[in-house]
């Protein structure tokens, strides 16, 4: 089954600022490869998605971390939980790894 993302304005404002970013533009491809994974499998196994207790959707939907980047200082991670609609994925922050 192949998924629909829908992005939170946060997560418009994380893309829009890497994409924007000159020294950021192989963090950009990294992140936009990442996105397409999700799409497809968000179980996929370069992903390495888990649960992330410390964050929930509005309504107390489970969330979850994927990788956009590894073995990197301040890899980048794509934070979701899955939506109400049949297929959508709500990408909630693309942010790096603290």
């Amino acid at each position: 089954m192949k998924f629909f993302l829908s992005f939170t304005q946060t997560a418009k404002a994380n893309l829009k600022e890497i994409k924007e970013s000159s020294h950021l533009e192989k963090r950009f491809k990294a992140v936009s490869k990442a996105l397409r994974f999700l799409q497809e499998n968000p179980r996929h196994p370069s992903l390495q998605t888990h649960e992330f207790s410390s964050l929930e959707g509005p309504n107390g939907e489970k969330a979850f971390e994927a990788y956009a980047e590894q073995d990197t200082p301040a890899a980048y991670r794509i934070f979701f939980f899955y939506g109400h609609r049949k297929g959508e994925i709500v990408v909630v922050a693309v942010t790096p790894h603290p």
